[in-house]
């Protein structure tokens, strides 16, 4: 058993697939991030807060991209819903009785999102590809 959510936006036909750090304390530092670097929506969208996730886990496994509606509905943190801006708008798919997780305060987690991938966003498009 993993920890496992479904991350959904709102106007994009597809998903992406969480098998661990899917609580919303794992969540919203990584939504956030994406704000910060201006991560826009669309397929683009999509790829970046997936590269956001995978920098963050690390590992080759335990993240998915699919069409909507081809994973379980059975995630253990069900689905969440996307606006453009990357705010969660809506959850779907909780079971009865379920209890958010609040293992990772939200500064601390922020920091790890931000350490694992400063390195990966740039602000000055001329520095991308030099070595420092």
């Amino acid at each position: 058993m993993g920890n496992r959510a479904v991350i959904q936006m709102e106007k994009n036909p597809l998903e992406i697939y969480l098998h661990w750090n899917g609580g919303r304390d794992s969540i919203e530092p990584m939504l956030t991030y994406a704000r910060e670097q201006g991560v826009r929506s669309g397929d683009y969208g999509v790829a970046r807060l997936c590269q956001i996730i995978g920098n963050t886990l690390g590992g080759t496994l335990s993240l998915g991209v699919a069409p909507k509606g081809s994973y379980s509905g059975d995630e253990d943190n069900g689905t969440y819903v996307l606006d453009n801006e990357f705010n969660i708008v809506g959850r779907k798919g909780l079971r009865v009785g379920f209890t958010e997780q609040s293992a990772y305060p939200y500064e601390d987690m922020l920091s790890h999102v931000r350490e694992k991938n400063n390195i990966h966003f740039v602000s000055d498009a001329s520095s991308v590809g030099s070595q420092s």
